[in-house]
This record gives structure tokens, C-alpha cells and sequence, in this order.
């Protein structure tokens, strides 16, 4: 029988647990009150915490209104967002930060991949003031 497991081989990496999923109405309510950069593919909502709340994270919420289409391509809206905000919020995000990503009607269900990055890369930077 093999001896204990050290903690670094239980513990997932930083890198995966810096995403956390907003939930919280409230929290969706205070990012739409806070900056905003709408780009082509989708609208970027950010709010900077307060440093004594999940400090060290980046918290991220999606949404899709019925503007967007139906339950399916709200869906598929939604799948993307996610997917994107995993490859690059996680490179470009800043710690203490919640992002909200908002579907656009035909553009974030329809619109290339790299364009969405791109996009998100962009909006990011005017948020954050071009420190990126």
C-alpha cells in the first residue's frame, strides 16, 4: 500500500479554481450598475469587489434575454460565452473583478470563435483601461 498523497497532487490548479460562477441576483445587478464595453459579439458588464469578498478571484456570470431566440440558441448563446470566458478570462481577467457576459441576437451564436476572443480581449482592455 502506497504511503499519504502529497496535497499538491489532490489540489486542482490555481489556474481552475480562479473562475467562480455568479449566482446571486444582487451580484448581477451591481455589475449592470458598474462599466460596461459592448462589443459586436456580446455586452461586457464589470464590477470591481470590495477587497474583503472572494478576494483572489474572478468571478463570471452569463445571460441570454428572449431577444437572443429561443431556449435553444439561447443555449448555445450561453455555451460559447462560457467557453470563451474560460479561454480568456482566466489569461486576461483580474482577480477581485466580476464580469457578466450578455448574448447579442444572432451575433454571439453566429460569429467566429477567434472574433469572440478577440472581442473580449478588446472589451477587457477599455475596462480595465488599457493596462492589458
Amino acid at each position: 500500500m502506497a504511503g499519504p498523497v502529497p496535497d499538491a497532487a489532490i489540489a486542482p490548479p490555481a489556474v481552475l479554481s480562479c473562475l467562480t460562477t455568479l449566482s446571486k441576483r444582487a451580484d448581477f445587478l451591481r455589475a449592470a450598475r458598474a462599466r460596461r464595453q459592448a462589443v459586436k459579439g456580446f455586452i461586457l458588464q464589470a464590477y470591481r469587489r470590495d477587497a474583503d469578498e472572494a478576494p483572489g478571484q474572478i468571478r463570471i456570470g452569463y445571460t441570454c434575454s428572449k431577444k437572443v431566440g429561443n431556449a435553444v440558441a439561447r443555449n448555445r448563446a450561453k455555451r460559447r460565452l462560457r467557453a470563451l470566458a474560460h479561454q480568456v478570462l482566466r489569461q486576461y481577467g483580474q482577480p477581485g473583478w466580476d464580469y457578466v457576459l450578455i448574448g447579442r441576437s444572432g451575433e454571439t451564436a453566429q460569429r467566429p470563435f477567434t472574433d469572440l476572443e478577440n472581442d473580449l480581449r478588446y472589451a477587457l482592455r477599455k475596462i480595465h483601461g488599457g493596462a492589458q
